[in-house]
């Protein structure tokens, strides 16, 4: 086999790619076949590989027939879908990898796993501890808990794909999708879209590229893509983002062949902590603050302090991870929030002198602490 460009890979399989076209009911045993053995060969040439998997919910409707169009979208249908699924999903991958001599090992995680330092050290412990076994982890999201009402979901795991990645220090994340990569505008709209090669950067521009979602049996679509691109290149990772239909796709990203788009990582590997802080973000947190708290952050590595902060959006306690974002909405950073949303709601604007008189007590003069903070 030819010369590998790195050591640990995470790869992700979506619901387009792993399911039967158009309508997305049943798995395609042919491309999964096709996958599992591009994994094992990485595998047999030392390549650390974990595979992050959609498709629990479309095997569950193939198993259950197809549900009335009011119920399509409702979560306890989506729960029993999963819940059946989710077995067929694994006994489909390990009898695929058994034929080939590998083990696997079933991984099912919500935000909450990974948004708390204990749990999540310990998943990051089994994985690794899977890895040196030369056992395979198969990693899903678990829909049978991971809903709306109960706690945010990782959107058709692109996220929990590049969280994993931070999880297990990864050299490159492949997510595998039912396009070449990213495009200059929509190639099913536009026929002058180009594809895009490389991005250095996930800015503004890029994700502004971000086009609708068209399946409704998968959550994802290139906006949760790009925020994967964002978190895992943040973190010094870099990633790949190609047709999962397209012959040894996988082998190809790995060797560093072009396909697809590749995203450069934008730094050097963040430390293990700050990895996990990328991990634990809340979706439900953000701290608004205006231009001089921004130039402070990026330019000055400094503290986020009230003084700088105008508005504060979401529930959250002191401890929890949550963003900070400029006045336009571009979400800049995220950090450790040392005062609840509530704290800081009535010390937004104030000097760092006045939290004690205003709250009657205080935890700092900070809001967030540059140590821990991450530029985003």
């Amino acid at each position: 086999m030819e010369e590998l460009r790195h050591n640990r890979v995470v790869i992700k399989a979506g619901t387009s790619v792993l399911t039967k076209p158009p309508e997305h009911r049943g798995l395609n045993l042919e491309l999964m076949e096709g996958l599992v053995g591009q994994v094992c060969e990485l595998r047999r040439a030392g390549v650390e590989t974990l595979l992050v998997t959609s498709g629990a919910i479309a095997a569950g409707r193939e198993v259950l027939g197809t549900a009335p169009e009011r119920q399509l979208r409702d979560i306890p249908t989506r729960q029993v879908m999963a819940a059946v699924g989710q077995s067929q999903l694994m006994h489909t991958y390990q009898q695929m990898f058994a034929s080939k001599g590998f083990k696997v090992a079933q991984t099912l995680l919500t935000t909450n796993d990974l948004s708390h330092r204990q749990s999540y050290l310990n998943v990051r412990n089994t994985l690794r501890g899977l890895l040196e076994l030369g056992v395979v982890p198969i990693v899903n999201e678990n829909d049978v808990v991971a809903v709306d009402e109960i706690g945010e979901v990782f959107g058709d795991n692109d996220r929990l794909s590049a969280l994993v990645a931070n999880l297990v220090d990864a050299d490159l994340l492949v997510i595998l999708t039912d396009i070449d990569g990213l495009y200059t505008a929509d190639p099913n709209q536009d026929p002058d879209a180009k594809l895009i090669p490389i991005v250095d950067r996930v800015d503004d521009a890029v994700e502004a590229l971000a086009g609708k979602n068209l399946n409704p049996w998968a959550r994802g679509g290139m906006s949760t893509k790009l925020e994967a691109a964002r978190l895992v290149t943040t973190s010094g990772i870099s990633m790949v983002m190609c047709d999962g239909r397209a012959q040894d796709v996988v082998l190809k990203a790995v060797r560093g062949e072009p396909v697809g788009t590749l995203f450069n990582p934008g730094a050097e590997k963040l430390e293990a902590r700050k990895r996990w802080m990328l991990s634990g973000i809340s979706q439900r947190g953000e701290v608004f603050v205006d231009a001089g708290a921004v130039s402070a952050l990026r330019e000055k590595n400094r503290s986020l302090l009230p003084a700088g902060i105008t508005r504060v959006d979401g529930d959250f306690s002191r401890g929890d991870i949550v963003f900070i974002t400029g006045q336009e909405g571009r979400r800049i950073a995220c950090g450790i929030a040392n005062y609840g949303s509530e704290d800081i709601t009535r010390i937004r604007g104030a000097q760092s002198g006045d939290i004690e008189s205003t709250l009657g007590y205080h935890f700092g003069q900070e809001v967030v602490h540059r140590n821990n903070l991450v530029l985003l």
